[in-house]
């Protein structure tokens, strides 16, 4: 072999396909952890510093009052947040929920004394579920939008509300909401919040275990891959839309016992905290991502936040720059861009 030939053997390297690959570091190990959890991560960090920060500016933040607020706030917006989650889990939205919610709260305050408490709750929820299977018929069946169907559901249950309330509150005399929502049967928790908690509990239960569950994020993931594996999506489409309005009916029998009277509009200005929460949470816009368990936690980001801004004295019309700029962050990072052939 000459020295010629020798110089054009390549030198043994480690990009050389017959050399051993290097070993990952840990470094990249980790950066792949962050990335595949950066959901979950990034809610719990900001949940940790917004108590921290806002525990530093005023000592009261860290009290035992604080955190009943934070409890009851809690409590509604949960549940209210917890209804849409499923809708968007399937790659919609339910912006009715809490037009419904505000509905159920003066059903409740106006049945709970002529129909006793337990036949009045069942009755509202039948109702809550009744719009949503409606708005679901209309979506699924029908082939509208589910932003379009549950914009102008939004509307059409406010004027209801309103003309059920005459534009004005609606009292009752029993004390059942009471005791259901304000009363701890765990001392330090109340119920309010202990049914918001329990609920969360067992609907992730439902999500992770069952096959509904499965096919709930089947149907969110791809929904023409899921018909073609055997998922009646239309009909959980259908009970999904149904789920969501029971429990924003549930939100707002708490919301009632919360207030102690019926409110007309009460619910609907928590229609973004809920948007926010669910998507803070990690839940994807884009479908097939999240679950109930991430929107509690988003939940507490932003009562924490809202909380934490009202005690440090924040003006409110920056409050709402600052709500709105956390909901756009959020997006930013939860919704899977591949799902999209063009962003607009």
């Amino acid at each position: 072999m000459t020295e010629k030939s020798i110089d054009l053997i390549p030198p043994r390297t480690g990009t050389d396909p017959a050399s051993p690959l290097p070993p990952p570091s840990a470094l990249s190990g980790l950066r792949g952890y962050l990335t595949r959890y950066s959901t979950v991560l990034v809610p719990i960090v900001a949940l940790i510093l917004l108590i921290a920060y806002f525990g530093s500016q005023n000592s009261a933040f860290i009290s035992t009052g604080s955190a009943q607020n934070i409890l009851r706030q809690m409590a509604f917006l949960t549940l209210l947040a917890l209804g849409g989650t499923f809708v968007i889990l399937i790659g919609g939205i339910d912006l009715s929920v809490a037009a419904n919610a505000t509905l159920a709260g003066i059903l409740i305050a106006k049945w709970v004394d002529p129909l006793g408490g337990v036949l009045a709750v069942l009755a509202v929820l039948l109702a809550g579920g009744a719009v949503g299977l409606a708005n679901g018929v209309i979506a699924t069946v029908f082939k509208v939008p589910s932003f379009l169907v549950t914009l102008g559901m939004m509307s059409v249950l406010d004027g209801i509300s309103n003309t059920i309330s005459h534009g004005g509150p609606v009292s009752y005399k029993s004390s059942l909401l009471n005791t259901l929502v304000n009363k701890s049967a765990i001392p330090g928790l109340p119920n309010g919040a202990l049914i918001a908690i329990a609920l969360v509990a067992v609907f992730t239960v439902l999500v992770f275990v069952t096959s509904y569950g499965r096919h709930l994020y089947a149907v969110g993931g791809n929904e023409r891959a899921a018909r073609l594996s055997g998922v009646r999506v239309r009909s959980v489409k259908l009970s999904v839309f149904a789920l969501s309005g029971v429990i924003a009916a549930v939100a707002g029998i708490v919301l009632t016992g919360q207030a102690s009277t019926g409110v007309p509009m009460g619910a609907d200005p928590s229609l973004l905290n809920s948007i926010a929460a669910i998507v803070v949470g990690g839940t994807a816009l884009s479908g097939g991502v999240g679950g109930p368990h991430r929107t509690l936690l988003g939940t507490l980001v932003i009562v924490i936040l809202s909380s934490g801004m009202d005690i440090t004295s924040v003006d409110p019309y920056t409050q709402l720059i600052v709500k709105g700029a956390v909901v756009i962050a959020a997006v930013a990072i939860t919704i899977d861009r591949r799902r999209y052939g063009l962003i607009k």
